[in-house]
């Protein structure tokens, strides 16, 4: 995508063939080769494990990257969160979403079964009392949504709780008209920053456990779950092998944030999946007012610091040392950086940090190659 006729500067902060000294700070890169081996990675641990992938768009929240993980990643479909978001993915080209939370409001509903007329769409439930307004709105549309049991399997979160109260929202669910019953959700998301490896295989065999027992319990009952689906960047090969989930929902893996490597691999050795950084916040110099300390332009409207402080890539002398909203303070103690210097930021966590910027600048060899708008950027209703 090309947009030459667009004055740079104030629509987008780069154009393609730009240096990276050209682009305008802070910005929102994607290192292309890095993005492209994750993506590649994960691939190649689904297909190994014999399981589905639907990535998360949560991490992203664009269109371009969905698409390219359909097309190139193995994916089947994506994951969102929200209605709006699964409105604008599939106002961007993508045909299969799940909307892999719960859907309350009669308005959402409303919207998410309009929006089946133009994609397959999925939805997860954990209330017996949604599962009349799902019909309705879908009848009223002319459509069939697909309905997943979600089940709380350790992170106390969303979810009805797993065996035989599960079952009952299925049958309910399969004996509503426009709804069919798909299977089941058992996603643990708080297990997937467990960073000690014995930890948080720990916490997912519970979770496996609970899911082998629902969906026994469902074909006792005669309800078959077809779709039995969680996992994410930190555990995705857990689930992946159990034997009892046939699909992931990773996200962040294609990105990979500062916390997220500190998840060691189940082994013990590397980061999880082996997969690389691959998205920065790029930051300038902007001051340098004494010995020892710089100044960036990246503060706390320029990434998400909920996860901790980013690191800076590749400069270990160099430290982020705190933030207010518009400047990040950096320990310089080798007083290497001028002003207008570079930095590419990894940030503490990558989701919101993404929600923040209107686009991503992808980078191959030190230029600008593509640019990629953040499709559903403050989709959050």
């Amino acid at each position: 995508m090309t947009y030459d006729d667009i004055d740079i500067g104030y629509d987008v902060p780069a154009a393609i063939g730009d240096t990276i000294a050209d682009i305008q700070t802070p910005a929102l890169i994607i290192d292309l080769d890095a993005f492209e081996r994750n993506v590649a990675r994960m691939k190649d641990h689904a297909g190994t494990m014999g399981v589905r992938l639907r990535p998360h768009a949560k991490t992203h929240k664009s269109a371009d990257v969905a698409l390219y993980q359909i097309a190139n990643g193995g994916a089947v479909g994506i994951c969102c969160q929200k209605v709006s978001e699964a409105e604008a993915l599939v106002r961007g080209g993508v045909t299969d979403v799940l909307v892999a939370n719960e859907v309350a409001d009669p308005k959402k509903i409303d919207r998410l079964a309009r929006l089946a007329r133009s994609a397959r769409v999925s939805v997860c439930v954990d209330d017996p009392a949604v599962v009349a307004t799902l019909s309705e709105a879908a009848a009223l549309h002319g459509v069939t949504l697909d309905v997943l049991v979600e089940i709380d399997c350790g992170a106390r979160r969303c979810g009805v709780l797993p065996g035989e109260p599960a079952v009952e929202l299925a049958k309910t669910v399969a004996a509503a008209p426009s709804l069919a019953f798909a299977g089941i959700q058992a996603y643990h998301g708080s297990a997937q920053h467990i960073y000690d490896p014995v930890e948080r295989r720990a916490a997912i065999d519970k979770a496996i456990d609970m899911a082998r027992e629902t969906a026994g319990l469902l074909r006792d009952a005669g309800l078959e779950p077809k779709i039995i689906t969680g996992a994410g960047t930190g555990t995705h090969d857990l689930e992946g092998a159990s034997g009892v989930y046939n699909e992931i929902q990773p996200g962040s893996y294609i990105f990979m944030d500062e916390d997220y490597s500190r998840v060691r691999s189940t082994e013990g050795n590397g980061t999880i999946g082996g997969f690389e950084h691959a998205l920065f916040v790029l930051t300038s110099i902007m001051s340098k007012p004494a010995s020892g300390r710089a100044i960036c332009d990246a503060g706390l409207k320029a990434h998400s610091i909920d996860s901790g402080l980013p690191t800076v890539f590749e400069r270990p002398a160099l430290k982020f040392a705190s933030a207010s909203d518009e400047h990040g303070k950096i320990e310089d103690p080798q007083d290497t950086l001028k002003l207008n210097d570079r930095l590419r930021l990894v940030p503490g966590h990558c989701d919101p940090t993404c929600n923040l910027y209107d686009w991503y600048v992808c980078v191959r060899n030190g230029r600008v190659e593509a640019l990629w708008p953040v499709t559903a950027r403050g989709k959050l209703y």
